[in-house]
């Protein structure tokens, strides 16, 4: 395709991939971020083997793997217990696939400044409100009225709240989920806890505590570990009312190996309320305009697929345009491209959650009984290894990437950035 002029609103992980991907396709790229400093929300998250093909392709896998914590299961057991009641080996799988939890701040850092080192322009304080498509080529609307373009393209890359993704075919907001969780990065405190694992505790489903290493967010600086506490967001003022010592009692209780984080929070100001809601949209284009990332789909983090359904999505919209010279079936590929994989995985994390974050007392007596005993058995451990992997239905290979072989990325040194070796 002829070199387009595209605007893409938003720099989070969606933006700022699909950003370099399109600059170095020779395309005019221009990131536009409503805040005044573009800077990551949240704490941590996995980067599974779909998100990580993305980062390889761009050369970046060394730098995110010299920042990240390798992640090699997900482990959770009963509060009252001990008992354990889930056990993902990525090892279970195939390809020496794993996982990398990093902080958020680590992979925005990443990638914006991989995007300004390839000169792609980006403007911050731009808070875009809607876009004008009453022309032949859309402008961006700012809040303030100023319209920004004409563009060839307009990504919206702008979040779940996205205020663009009003003009697809059938547009859908998300529907809050009953569920949420208090965050917070706290420095790693390795006693009692695996550095390789996403640990966890439950008390039926209606709590949940999770530890998780996530790396550094710089090279050198202090290594830091994700904690969390499910709660309703509609409880979380009573939960602040009642007083710090009285919530630090109810998780000490449960988990009493998370006293030396405990001790580490001095106020719920040092806690994120994450907020989670469920859409998808039916078709994440319109004219001139392609949604990627949160704002096309989100559900809660269950299966940790966020922010690698994003990455793959700037992937596709990338490869579509590349394929293609005519713009309106370009976007036509990017919807067909990961309209099967997004879908399989929302209805996967749908399907998923209640066993961790509900009301039910039910579901977490299947989830503790018989789920727990079918899931040691024979193909269900390599199953689920796919599926915590993102990789069931192969997103990558209709996307042109391959897989790399993991064994061989992860050894420090093997490979020069670029030039990762992609498995048979």
């Amino acid at each position: 395709m002829a070199p387009l002029d595209i605007g893409i609103c938003g720099a989070g992980p969606a933006g700022l991939a699909a950003a370099l991907l399109l600059h170095r396709a020779g395309h005019r790229v221009t990131v536009f971020e409503r805040f005044e400093t573009a800077r990551p929300l949240g704490s941590g998250l996995i980067l599974q083997p779909t998100g990580l093909a993305v980062l390889a392709a761009l050369g970046l896998l060394p730098e995110i793997l010299a920042l990240g914590s390798r992640i090699e299961r997900l482990h959770g057991a009963d509060a009252a217990t001990g008992r354990t009641v889930l056990d993902v080996r990525y090892a279970s799988g195939r390809n020496g696939r794993f996982g990398l939890a990093v902080h958020r701040a680590a992979l925005f850092g990443v990638l914006h400044r991989a995007a300004r080192q390839a000169g792609v322009a980006i403007e911050t304080g731009r808070d875009i409100a809607a876009l004008d498509d009453a022309g032949g080529r859309p402008r961006l609307v700012q809040a303030d009225g100023a319209r920004i373009g004409p563009f060839d393209l307009v990504v919206d890359a702008s979040g779940s709240r996205s205020r663009l993704k009003h003009h697809v075919e059938t547009p859908a907001e998300p529907r809050p989920l009953a569920y949420g969780a208090f965050w917070a990065s706290l420095p790693w405190h390795g006693e009692g806890f695996d550095g390789h694992a996403l640990s966890q505790r439950y008390r039926q489903a209606s709590v949940m505590i999770g530890v998780m290493p996530i790396g550094r967010v710089d090279p050198g600086g202090p290594a830091q570990a994700a904690f969390f506490w499910s709660l309703k967001p509609d409880e979380a003022a009573a939960v602040q009312a009642r007083g710090l010592d009285a919530w630090k009692d109810r998780v000490r209780s449960l988990w009493p190996a998370t006293e030396a984080y405990l001790a580490r929070i001095d106020s719920f100001e040092q806690l994120t309320l994450a907020r989670y809601g469920h859409h998808t949209l039916r078709r994440p284009a319109g004219r001139r305009l392609a949604v990627i990332g949160d704002a096309a789909h989100s559900t809660s983090p269950q299966l940790g697929q966020g922010a690698n359904m994003a990455l793959l999505d700037a992937a596709a919209l990338a490869h579509a345009l590349d394929t293609t010279d005519d713009l309106a079936e370009a976007l036509a590929r990017y919807c067909a491209a990961r309209r099967l994989h997004v879908r399989l995985f929302q209805a996967l994390s749908l399907a998923f959650t209640p066993f961790y974050q509900s009301d039910s007392r039910l579901i977490p007596f299947l989830r503790d009984t018989l789920v727990s005993s079918v899931a040691k058995v024979p193909p269900a451990p390599a199953m689920l290894a796919a599926i915590v992997s993102g990789m069931v239905a192969n997103p990558l290979r209709r996307i042109g990437l391959a897989e790399p072989d993991w064994a061989v990325c992860a050894r420090p040194g093997a490979h020069p950035p670029g030039d990762l070796p992609a498995s048979p």
